[in-house]
């Protein structure tokens, strides 16, 4: 039987939520979260099925000092695994959370602190694809109807992210 497999998942930056239920998930499953590599693929090892709960947080200004940002969560229980492109993941037995539900925020300011920190850091830049090279081909993209429609699905696409990571923050601003 192997004990290593590897899975690509595709998140976006508003998912992190539905992130950590996956790799909640696939430990029941008994299958370890190790490490994350780019683009989306998910290494794990074999192990006991136990409940553990995943949590990520963005926060690359944190690493700067990264010996106090993980003693803050050491001191809480959790496990620190990997930081992969400013995101560091997290994990901790269910049964050594104090009321069943504990999170590594504490309060919904705590996550929109977070997604104000993704959207500074990975919103301009893809906006600026998006102005630059996306929606420019989109348009002048000639009588080439194959440039037009590559281009046009690749802005829907764009929209569509767009669209979702602003209902997150909007549903967070609400809570």
């Amino acid at each position: 039987m192997k004990n290593t497999k590897t899975e690509f998942r595709y998140f976006t930056i508003a998912d992190w939520k539905e992130e950590e239920d996956y790799l909640r998930l696939r430990h029941q499953q008994g299958w370890r979260f190790e490490r994350v590599t780019f683009p989306g693929i998910y290494h794990f090892s074999r192990c006991e099925p136990e409940d553990v709960v995943y949590q990520l947080d963005y926060n690359p200004e944190g690493l700067a000092d990264r010996e106090s940002y993980l003693k803050l969560f050491s001191d809480c229980g959790w496990e620190h695994l990997v930081d992969f492109v400013g995101y560091s993941y997290f994990r901790k037995p269910a049964a050594a959370m104090q009321d069943g539900e504990e999170e590594i925020f504490c309060d919904d300011d705590s996550r929109r602190a977070m997604l104000l920190r993704v959207l500074r850091r990975r919103l301009p830049p893809l906006i600026l694809l998006f102005l630059v090279a996306v929606l420019p081909n989109f348009l002048l993209g000639g009588h080439d109807p194959t440039v037009r429609l590559l281009f046009g699905l690749l802005g829907a696409v764009y929209l569509l992210l767009f669209c979702r990571f602003l209902l997150c923050w909007r549903r967070l601003r609400k809570d």
